[in-house]
């Protein structure tokens, strides 16, 4: 059945506020759709309700002709005469009208409603709206994570449950939401069930988009909305993302982009007045599972200003600025050409004493080795080696107390074209980078001195760290460093013990996974690859020290922790092995459900399931 209208003496672009709206017997808006691109038309064709499944559908269609109502009914086939077309009696649309109660002027379809067509004020019933949208002209192809679809709508006042049936399939991958709102309202929306949030926000714009991925079982969407206004919520499949292959686009707020084009310097800059939380993540791959899991490009917290250069892999990867408030620029560039510096053998830098050095990556978009000596250096904090970022600010890298007088370790983790350092030093010292495949390869137990790297094939595993030498004060500890992610994740720490600490090695599916042991270089070690099966079992009572990994494999449940330190936190690992959740901050209790639990601690722990 058609809904439609039609004006005698003027245009709908002079009409204000034209939309349709859905309202079921007790008053509840079911779908809202405004029409905000009206012109010249004399009749429009606002939506239509169709049966599917059982059930009665309102879609939105927006259709004008300059025509006029005749014109409007010639395109459904209905002959009309010389003579002046009449507006179809209220009466005729009688049936319609619990809802959608303002019906100006209808043309109905000539053919006969299906035989199982039930009164619709009794049969209608909460559907989403499936607003007819174009579809991009270059839309990326992101293979089995791509879910394509019409865009639903759903709209409403104040905080209510809801429900869009939309046909997800199981395990699908992420798609984007889009929220707008009345004036100055803060809107959350959640997927009743799940510990994240898909909104929390106070939309700078009125308006902003973010990622979210449906229930894994696929089918309806549940959703509960609070807002103390109007607000209006579309579900939009990836390829609706905003596209940034241009060299600058501008917004405000939360937003999803897509970047099609070859690798590429990305110029992060942003305000607010409001010194709020500021981020970039970057979601790319080809399977549901890969996009789930995004990469942070930028981060600041307490951020006025924000001023940074990061860069991003060839395309199509998905950009979500996610907590934001602020007004942003972004500006993609191409990555630029290092030049050699004479005088200088190929990825050598010898000096001595405190000096300022930028290293060229010889394969940009790629990691390489770094292996570093300090001559002559004594053990302290103080002789370093520190990372400088484009103000200036420097971060500590390297040192003699815990990472020893020389070793390898990994640089050009993202795939940078350039790093400068500042090497604290009195005397010689020697950097040289070598490339990733020089990095022995980590399949089974191995045993070394010193800080290096190792490269792991495997699927993501957990690890035991030892420490086997009987040196004084030797340190060793373990990270996972996943390229393109760039920034590592602790897999255990000794502290100096002998005692073995187990952790976990996450593997980001589309990259490269480095494990690099710090260690004084004297302290020998040995690394064990080790089964999940291997993680402590969850029980009544656990007690543990140090680095640990317990698994969960019973229903929902709360626990309570304590440890004998000042330190002890918990992470509920994702099916990379990567921390997702840190769920301490206290001794709880805390609600967890079936899992893999990293424990780090620097004393005793002791973890209980409570009745």
């Amino acid at each position: 059945m058609l809904i439609a209208a039609s004006c005698d003496d003027g245009t709908f672009g002079a009409v204000p506020g034209l939309a349709a709206q859905t309202v079921a017997g007790d008053g509840t808006i079911v779908a809202h759709y405004e029409v905000t691109d009206a012109s010249s038309e004399t009749a429009f064709v606002l939506g239509e309700f169709y049966r599917r499944n059982g059930e009665w559908k309102f879609r939105a269609v927006g259709q004008g002709y300059d025509s006029g109502l005749a014109g409007l009914a010639t395109d459904f086939g209905i002959v009309v005469a010389e003579e002046p077309v009449a507006a179809v009696p209220v009466a005729a649309v009688s049936a319609v009208s619990a809802v959608a109660p303002v019906v100006n002027a209808g043309v109905a379809k000539t053919s006969a409603p299906p035989a199982d067509v039930q009164p619709l004020a009794a049969a209608v019933q909460p559907p989403a709206t499936l607003v007819s949208m174009p579809a991009p002209s270059t839309a990326p192809s992101w293979g089995s994570a791509f879910f394509d679809f019409e865009p639903y709508v759903r709209s409403g006042n104040g905080s209510t449950k809801i429900t869009m049936d939309i046909p997800f399939p199981p395990d699908c991958g992420p798609v984007i939401m889009e929220a707008r709102v009345e004036g100055y309202q803060w809107i959350q929306v959640e997927i009743p069930g799940r510990d994240d949030t898909i909104f929390c926000h106070d939309l700078p714009e009125h308006q902003g988009r973010v990622l979210f991925v449906p229930p894994r079982k696929g089918g309806p969407l549940k959703l509960k909305v609070s807002c103390s206004g109007h607000w209006k919520l579309t579900v939009l499949p990836l390829s609706a993302a905003r596209p940034c292959d241009a060299e600058t686009v501008r917004g405000s707020g939360p937003e999803v982009l897509v970047h099609r084009g070859d690798a590429a310097e990305l110029k992060v800059r942003a305000t607010d007045r409001h010194n709020g939380w500021f981020q970039i993540n970057c979601h790319r791959g080809d399977t549901p599972d890969e996009l789930r899991h995004p990469e942070e490009l930028v981060h600041a917290w307490n951020g006025k200003r924000v001023k940074e250069t990061v860069q991003i892999t060839e395309g199509p990867i998905l950009l979500a600025i996610d907590k934001s408030r602020h007004q942003w620029e972004l500006t993609t560039s191409p990555l630029p050409t290092p030049k050699p510096t004479k005088g200088r053998k190929a990825d050598v830098y010898e000096g001595r004493g405190e000096q300022t050095v930028t290293l060229v990556n010889p394969r940009p978009g790629r990691p390489s080795l770094l292996q570093y000596e300090l001559s002559g250096a004594e053990r302290s904090f103080s002789v370093e080696v520190k990372v400088i970022d484009e103000y200036g600010d420097e971060d500590e890298w390297l040192n003699t107390f815990n990472h020893g007088t020389r070793g390898t370790t990994v640089v050009f983790s993202q795939g940078q074209a350039e790093r400068k350092i500042r090497v604290k030093h009195t005397g010689k010292w020697s950097l040289r980078v070598l490339p990733e495949d020089q990095a022995p390869v980590l399949t089974g137990p191995a045993e070394g001195k010193g800080t290096t790297v190792l490269r792991y094939p495997g699927p993501p595993t957990l690890m035991t760290v030892r420490l086997t030498s009987r040196g004084d004060d030797e340190k060793v500890a373990a990270h996972a460093l996943n390229h393109p992610f760039g920034r590592p994740v602790i897999i255990g720490d000794t502290h100096g013990r002998r005692r073995p600490a187990l952790g976990p090695v996450f593997v980001d599916p589309g990259g490269t996974c480095f494990v690099i042991v710090y260690a004084t270089e004297g302290a020998k070690w040995r690394l064990e690859p080790e089964p999940p099966a291997a993680a402590t079992a969850l029980g009544p009572r656990n007690q543990g020290h140090g680095y640990g990994v317990v698994r969960h494999t019973g229903p929902e449940a709360e626990m309570v922790l304590a440890g004998t330190s000042g330190i002890l936190h918990v992470f509920e690992l994702d099916e990379n092995l990567f921390p997702k959740r840190k769920i301490t901050g206290s001794s709880g209790p805390y609600r967890i459900q079936s899992s893999i639990l990293h424990v780090r601690a620097l004393g005793a722990w002791v973890i209980e399931l409570l009745d």
